[in-house]
């Protein structure tokens, strides 16, 4: 590991004047879970980490007067999916951040660190895409939103330039009749990095014709990717099961993985297609 220097910011003014005053590489530091193995590795490189854990505006998670979830960029995942209100509301976010490593890391890592590593295999992104997540970034010139679907550039790759952190993920109140899940493979238990996840989200009327459906997949591209495609296939209908097998095919048609270790590309491919119908079929059970 090469030598690096700490700064432990306490507010937003703060970790912003420090930033416009630095130059060469600045890593912000949330539960370190990846950075400090991608620090220790020299997979990464380092000429200022800077923790935000002390700031307010990064470690609060509050709901605004509309419902919407602001959720700190240092929210632990176990906080976050304790919140009885995140659990009911936005599940597919509460059960994306219960399976990140274990209970230990779940009491350091965060959404929004998951989010700023973009690993294409990130198990709370799917989630926060299909919520319709916006990032809040700050920099020296201010504060910036951006819609989570234009964050990622490629893998571990993100739209964040030099000198901006992310402060907080902002995610509207579902509309009623709403409901979202999601599912990941693993090869093992536990504690494993996704093969493929797919997270959906699926509002209906009184008749039960789908209002909006939202579908977003992890590990298989270069990024976390929404589904558009299979989003059509539900949209204006009533969803039955035959259209669930469409949409999980449609799906899987959108993917574009690769061949590894872990699995192959046609492998990938198959676990969409049933990872899609599942987490599609769990809404409509928890709709009825």
């Amino acid at each position: 590991m090469n030598s690096f220097t700490y700064e432990s910011p306490k507010s937003l003014q703060e970790a912003t004047s420090l930033l416009s005053q630095q130059s060469g590489v600045i890593r912000p530091l949330v539960g370190g879970s990846d950075l400090i193995d991608q620090l220790r590795t020299n997979r990464k490189q380092a000429d200022l980490v800077m923790d935000i854990k002390s700031i307010p505006e990064t470690t609060s998670m509050e709901f605004d007067a509309n419902g919407a979830l602001h959720l700190g960029s240092a929210v632990s995942c176990a906080d976050t999916y304790a919140n009885p209100t995140v659990r009911s509301q936005f599940t597919a976010i509460a059960e994306s951040c219960e399976l990140i490593g274990s209970i230990q890391i779940q009491n350091r890592a965060s959404a929004g660190g998951n989010v700023c590593n973009s690993s294409p295999s990130a198990d709370t992104i799917p989630a926060l895409l299909v919520h319709d997540a916006i990032a809040v970034i700050a920099s020296a010139k201010g504060l910036r939103e951006i819609a989570l679907n234009e964050f990622f550039t490629g893998p571990g790759k993100n739209v964040l330039e030099t000198g901006e952190f992310l402060v907080k993920l902002v995610i509207p109140n579902p509309s009623a009749n709403s409901a979202s899940h999601y599912l990941r493979f693993i090869p093992r238990e536990e504690m494993d990095i996704a093969v493929a996840g797919a997270a959906s989200f699926v509002t209906v009327d009184s008749s039960g014709t789908c209002l909006q459906a939202r579908i977003a997949l992890a590990a298989v591209a270069p990024t976390p990717i929404r589904a558009y495609e299979a989003e059509k296939v539900l949209t204006g209908k009533i969803i039955t099961e035959d259209l669930i097998d469409e949409a999980g095919v449609t799906a899987a048609a959108s993917a574009k993985p690769i061949s590894d270790v872990r699995g192959s590309a046609d492998y990938r491919k198959q676990l969409v297609k049933v990872l899609t119908k599942r987490t599609l079929q769990k809404c409509l059970r928890t709709l009825k």
